[in-house]
């Protein structure tokens, strides 16, 4: 595994880390022992950033984390994210970006995760409410106290990254991003992040496993999976969807990789980005690593960008409330 300068603002971690979410949450049923071994196993091979939340679960996700991998802080950084307003029995409300609550979710992912300092703290969604510059104040206080290391937001748009930025350094701006999901090229996020030194972090660079050639209609993902509600694995959206995944099926073949290695090595050979894919088995975690070592000629990158053009994919990646959420 690679490491790199995530951003301009002194942190280093792996080109590729792992998002812990489905863990602990919205994916199926839970499997602790088995997302143990994943967590230790990533570290083992040079994984060295770790995506949480505190809504993962509620807080199940930064509690497994510390005691998965605690005993080895520090061969990682770690990333965790505040937004929505929980309640300690974990009953969630509306955003809240509020400095009051900004500090409450701290002082209590420090607690679940068993840890003295976080390396990078993401405010998960914008809250309209609260101007980012109050939000982004709250946060640069943490980092002044040494309780967090660097700043990141998560969904936002190009204007409040400028304001936040400008309020105090922001490291990493984490958006979804991958060949069914391109319009970060078009919203202007990738170019803000580009141009004011900021790593721009891809999640679910996997299209949230589809584009791995393992999902072939709705009826493959488990009872409870969250994606069942999401528009662009409805029926119809996802029949046409999997034409996008056949033709990148076809020329990972053609490389002799797998479809879903070939989907994260487009990833991250975009300027300035690395991937933090999801999952909770050691088998797709090697897969994935692998992916780091796939080279793409110019020619790759060609055919892959017209097999999954810009708006390629059908249906919104959230529901309506949801899409309200990001790009704020």
């Amino acid at each position: 595994m690679r490491t790199t300068a995530w951003g301009t603002q002194g942190l280093e971690a792996s080109v590729e880390g792992l998002g812990a979410m489905g863990m602990s949450a919205f994916y199926g049923d839970r499997d602790d022992t088995e997302s143990t071994a994943t967590l230790n196993r990533a570290l083992d091979l040079g994984v060295t950033m770790i995506d949480t939340a505190e809504i993962y679960g509620p807080f199940l996700n930064e509690r497994l984390i510390g005691q998965a991998i605690g005993s080895r802080r520090d061969e990682f950084a770690l990333a965790t994210k505040f937004a929505t307003h929980i309640e300690d029995d974990g009953t969630m409300g509306p955003p809240d970006g509020s400095p009051a609550y900004a500090r409450r979710a701290l002082e209590r992912s420090l607690k679940n995760l068993g840890m003295e300092t976080i390396d990078l703290y993401y405010l998960h969604r914008v809250d309209p409410t609260i101007p980012i510059e109050e939000t982004v104040g709250a946060m640069a206080e943490f980092v002044a106290e040494g309780k967090v290391r660097h700043l990141g937001l998560s969904e936002a748009a190009p204007e409040t990254i400028r304001r936040a930025h400008a309020t105090h350094p922001i490291t990493a701006i984490q958006t979804e991003y991958s060949l069914f999901e391109r319009s970060p090229e078009v919203n202007g996020v990738l170019d803000t992040t580009r141009e004011l030194g900021i790593e721009f972090v891809a999640y679910s660079p996997l299209g949230r496993g589809v584009l791995t050639g393992a999902i072939s209609s709705p009826a493959d993902l488990p009872e409870g999976d969250w994606r069942r509600n999401m528009p662009r694995f409805g029926d119809e959206n996802m029949t046409h969807n999997l034409t996008v995944v056949d033709k990148v099926r076809a020329l990972a073949g053609a490389k002799g990789v797998t479809p879903g290695q070939l989907a994260l090595a487009w990833v991250l050979h975009q300027d300035g980005v690395v991937a933090i894919p999801g999952t909770k088995r050691r088998t797709y975690l090697e897969e994935n690593v692998a992916a780091v070592d796939v080279e793409l000629t110019d020619e790759d990158l060609a055919a892959l960008a017209d097999a999954a053009p810009v708006g390629v994919t059908l249906g919104d990646r959230y529901d309506e409330a949801g899409m309200r959420a990001v790009h704020v």
